[in-house]
């Protein structure tokens, strides 16, 4: 049982770091984007916090940007059995 609780451990910071990597290069303030988060046991939420003059860099035109983030994190976490919502903040 421990061992499947590490895995799934790992297996959550992954996508997280994910995350961080994706928008760490999208942004002029790398050193400001921060990833939370929130795990339940069927979901997980991940809050993206960048700089406010990095918002639209993270967000994209119409949301394309976000909306990519969001579906490499998905392809991940469907690998899992897991639901995972990224939230821009």
């Amino acid at each position: 049982m421990g061992g499947e609780f590490c895995l799934a451990y790992v297996k959550q910071r992954f996508m997280r770091e994910l995350v961080e990597v994706i928008a760490k290069s999208l942004v002029d303030n790398p050193s400001l984007v921060n990833v939370n988060e929130i795990a339940g046991e069927q979901s997980i939420i991940l809050q993206l916090k960048v700089a406010p003059e990095d918002m639209g860099k993270v967000i994209g035109k119409q949301g394309r940007i976000a909306k990519a983030i969001r579906t490499v994190v998905k392809a991940a976490a469907m690998k899992e059995n897991k639901r995972v919502v990224v939230e821009i903040i």
